[in-house]
């Protein structure tokens, strides 16, 4: 009897060492593992690492579209800057005499305000007449029109005169370049010149430009050889070659003379009522 109890024993103790020996699978280790070192303690906080950046070239294309007010895309419109354009810089050959006539003007500002600065003048036999200096301030109303608003001062070796002037300026149908001006002047004087020109392509750098300026004045003012009406016109046939953009020599026929009352109050004080003249000079621009 005492040896079948110790046999008994003896079995029960090798099989709970076999059932202690037995090996786990991998999957409940995993997961005895997971549970017993991963389980995070409640006082320990959560650190995140941030997303690293993503680059995109600037025109490289978005999924996301870009919208425009009005459809309408930025354009750098709001940049100052300065540019100068002499139209006319010139000798004019007859055979009475040479004169020298300057026509130019400069601007500085933006797209939409400017500020600008007009002259020109002739030079005939020592002599400086015809001398016209404007100051302005421009504001586009269009894509292709400014007004403009100033002073003009006649400044040469007559009176002095001063006006204050108002105008338009800019591209008409066709790019025909346009500019008309009403003044009034410190006498009570009125006055408007009308100017324009066109350039005909015949190559990419011969180019013809006919050109015409009209004055006209309520009044006469015969110390400035200036007469009631249409007044007097300087106009120009010029053909210039482009050398490059920025400078251009150019040979012209011009015609410079008075009309109605002007012509005789010029007459009267033994002057040249009007002369067709052949041309050389430059245009340039910066």
């Amino acid at each position: 009897m005492r040896g079948l109890i110790c046999m008994a024993a003896v079995l029960s103790s090798g099989m709970g060492a076999a059932a202690l020996a037995q090996p786990t699978s991998p999957d409940s280790a995993s997961t005895h593992t997971a549970t017993t070192h991963t389980a995070p303690h409640k006082n320990t906080p959560r650190t995140y690492a941030p997303p690293k950046p993503t680059y995109h070239a600037a025109d490289a294309p978005s999924a996301t579209p870009v919208v425009y007010l009005g459809n309408m895309k930025p354009v750098m419109d709001h940049a100052r800057y300065f540019h100068g354009i002499m139209d006319e810089l010139e000798g004019r050959y007859a055979p009475g005499g040479t004169d020298f006539r300057w026509d130019g003007e400069a601007w500085y500002g933006t797209d939409y305000n400017r500020v600008w600065l007009k002259s020109e003048g002739t030079l005939e036999r020592g002599r400086l007449h015809d001398g016209d200096h404007e100051l302005l301030y421009s504001r586009a109303i269009s894509s292709y029109f400014n007004v403009q608003g100033g002073v003009r001062a006649d400044i040469d070796d007559g009176p002095t005169r001063t006006w204050g002037a108002v105008g338009i300026q800019g591209l008409a149908l066709y790019q025909f370049e346009f500019q008309a001006t009403a003044y009034v002047s410190d006498r009570g004087r009125f006055a408007t010149r009308i100017e324009g020109s066109y350039d005909f392509l015949l190559t990419n750098r011969l180019i013809l430009q006919p050109q015409a300026e009209f004055n006209l004045y309520t009044k006469s003012d015969p110390a400035r050889q200036v007469g009631a009406g249409l007044s007097d016109v300087d106009a120009g046939l010029r053909l210039r070659y482009e050398i490059w953009r920025k400078f251009a020599p150019y040979v012209a026929v011009t015609y410079s003379g008075y009309l109605t009352q002007a012509r005789r109050i010029v007459h009267d004080q033994q002057g040249e009522t009007g002369t067709l003249r052949f041309s050389f000079g430059i245009r340039g621009w910066f």
